[in-house]
């Protein structure tokens, strides 16, 4: 027997977990996650070691089986029992699993190009090349209306007068503006940070995947970790903005098979009804829609598999319920929502937005 098997005999469960014996169940499982990605056989441990360490958090984790173990009355039971290869095992999460995140073809989304724009704040008056529309203008305004009398003549000089005032000063409170946007945000993309849990390993990865693609479109702006109105907590876990438009995300780590959603927002696993997991997407999104009324908000759950296999999702569902979605379907498809507003940031939603990350 190795050293770490043999420490399940010596110290007991609590202690191979490395938890304390009044452990809530979610940090027993966060310990078990922790342990199990080191001593996997596919990581270099060795089947019994694994075996071991699933006996201690099968019986920790299930209350009926916890209290009999505290009593005394598993201990010699459930450590006979015999060993299994967890190779044999092709259901449920495995711990020592992790997916990646796709590396796509940039040139091949068709929003790719709308990332060579430059992001301006939202002005009432925002004309962005005043100056030529000036010179322009008052040469079209002068010169055709020129043999046509001086009293039409100066008629049109004074037109030309006044919408080049009414430009110029249009692009000076877009200089204005855009001198407040950078002293109050900077170059800040990204704010917020993804969990940081072992289990969160989804929210990480959905991370890299928006900074990677989406913060191409310079309108774009990536929270981690958002808290509802009036709430303290990382209620959704990530949003991204652009002008007007915003997306709610939650990263999902969810069996292999393919999902979707129908109008009415259940959620469908392989044709029969998912109830492997929880989303708190429709609340977060009417909670934003009444924070921000002029923006339009959808939900998106991106998901992960959790064990080898390939998780496959249903493009074009309605939107008015939260969708989930591949990795490179998000970027595909939300992307290109966004790009409808590539460059302009409206500094209020902005704002608004930020204050309520976590």
């Amino acid at each position: 027997m190795s050293r770490y098997g043999a420490r399940v005999h010596d110290a007991g469960y609590y202690e191979l977990l490395g938890v304390s014996r009044d452990a809530s169940t979610v940090e027993i499982k966060s310990a078990y996650r922790a342990k199990a990605r080191y001593v996997h056989p596919d990581a270099g441990g060795s089947p019994d070691e694994f075996h071991a360490l699933q006996l201690a958090y099968e019986t920790l984790s299930d209350p009926s089986r916890r209290s009999a173990y505290d009593q005394g009355k598993l201990r010699r039971s459930a450590l006979a029992a015999p060993a299994r290869s967890p190779r044999q095992r092709d259901f449920g999460e495995d711990p020592s699993f992790t997916a990646e995140i796709p590396v796509l073809t940039v040139r091949a989304l068709p929003w790719w190009h709308r990332g060579t724009e430059c992001a301006r704040p939202a002005t009432p008056i925002a004309p962005g090349h005043a100056p030529v529309a000036v010179l322009l203008g008052w040469l079209l305004l002068v010169i055709v209306p020129i043999m046509a009398g001086p009293l039409l003549l100066t008629f049109w000089l004074l037109l030309a007068t006044s919408v080049a005032i009414w430009l110029v000063r249009g692009h000076l409170a877009l200089v204005h503006a855009s001198r407040e946007f950078a002293a109050e945000f900077g170059r800040t993309l990204v704010f917020g940070r993804p969990g940081g849990d072992s289990d969160q390993w989804g929210e990480r990865l959905t991370a890299d995947l928006l900074e990677r693609y989406l913060t191409r479109l310079p309108a774009v702006r990536v929270f981690h970790g958002l808290a509802l109105p009036g709430s303290v907590f990382a209620d959704v876990d990530h949003a991204v903005l652009a002008g007007r438009r915003l997306v709610l995300i939650e990263s999902k780590t969810w069996l292999p098979g393919h999902y979707e959603a129908d109008e009415t927002g259940t959620l469908w696993r392989n044709d029969r009804r998912f109830r492997g997991g929880a989303t708190r997407l429709p609340e977060s999104i009417e909670a934003y829609r009444d924070l921000l009324p002029d923006v339009e908000i959808r939900g998106v759950l991106i998901l992960y598999p959790s064990r080898a296999g390939e998780i496959t999702t249903e493009p074009g569902g309605p939107v008015s319920v939260p969708q989930p979605m591949t990795p490179e379907q998000f970027v595909h498809e939300i992307g290109g929502w966004l790009a409808a507003q590539p460059s302009t940031v409206d500094v209020d939603v902005l704002r608004l937005v930020r204050a309520q990350v976590v």
